[in-house]
């Protein structure tokens, strides 16, 4: 069920035996609840060994599940995505959905089975469930009219917009893997939130503290094997997004006591603004009681 990275972050975190519920085909309530999504989180592999972690959003009926170990995207649902050229058959993907209306998340792996002008199908090997913690309750507005392209500006490094969302960030998903090959660590991608400033910038080096969770270890897991990763963080605001390709990590002693039980440091290799990538939100948010406790537990 585990792969030898995330046992042997398990064992650094101090945990003993873990169990998790992972099913090798998608059970009826997730099948129910992929369906009901207008967006969904992928991450994949690109050419130079990085993970990248994508948003895809389309009206419901962009998630169509044929089975229990078929998921189908639709393309004629998706607003542009730029990343969708990684998604070539065989390809290795992990994927995420989540509302945050109510919280609910689930995570599939597996790997791209066909792929055709109108669909991408993935062929699910494990899916999953992850508790509703640190996730900010939201109401995005619909999908059906957004009809804009998305923008791609990939910079140079971190100007002021970019530090800016990063102190303002309280929602990011993190792509990351133990191996390219599905059955082997795969790709996962997962959600992380905390308050705004809980992502800090340290000598040119993104700082995150690794709060308390369902201790499967996944995404440490597969950092300790392979410390390349993606961190897509969201701009709620203005439908933007940065995402950030570097090499992670992890601090599993840190000497701030009493704040959280480890951090991790992401060292920057790429930096790419997305505009224009989903329909702006307004700004209510109902911060989590997990996100308002997280490190002083």
């Amino acid at each position: 069920m585990f792969h030898p990275g995330e046992l042997l972050a398990q064992q650094k975190a101090g945990y003993g035996e873990v169990r998790a519920a992972v099913y090798d085909a998608m059970p009826t309530q997730h099948r129910e609840f992929f369906a009901g999504l207008n967006t969904f989180y992928l991450s994949a592999v690109d050419d130079a060994g990085f993970p990248v972690a994508m948003m895809l959003q389309g009206p419901p009926g962009l998630l169509h599940c044929v089975d229990g170990n078929l998921l189908e995207i639709s393309l004629a649902a998706v607003s542009a995505a730029p990343l969708l050229p990684l998604l070539q058959r065989g390809v290795a993907v992990g994927g995420l959905g989540i509302d945050f209306s109510n919280r609910r998340r689930n995570r599939v792996n597996g790997v791209v089975a066909a792929v055709n002008e109108e669909s991408i199908s993935i062929r699910v090997v494990e899916s999953f469930g992850n508790c509703p913690q640190y996730i900010q309750r939201r109401d995005l507005p619909a999908v059906n009219p957004w009809k804009a392209a998305v923008e791609v500006e990939p910079l140079t490094g971190l100007d002021a917009d970019a530090r800016y969302l990063i102190a303002a960030t309280d929602t990011f998903f993190v792509a990351s893997h133990a191996s390219r090959q599905a059955g082997a660590g795969g790709v996962d991608i997962s959600h992380r939130g905390g308050l705004p400033g809980f992502i800090e910038l340290r000598q040119g080096k993104l700082h995150i503290p690794d709060y308390r969770g369902n201790r499967y270890m996944n995404t440490l897991g597969n950092l300790l094997l392979e410390p390349r990763c993606a961190l897509l963080l969201l701009d709620f605001h203005q439908g933007a997004a940065l995402h950030i390709q570097g090499r992670a990590e992890i601090d599993w002693q840190p000497v701030e006591e009493g704040l959280t039980e480890r951090y991790w440091q992401v060292d920057i290799d790429r930096v790419t603004r997305l505009r224009q990538l989903f329909p702006p939100a307004g700004l209510k948010v109902e911060f989590a009681d997990s996100s308002l406790t997280a490190g002083r537990q």
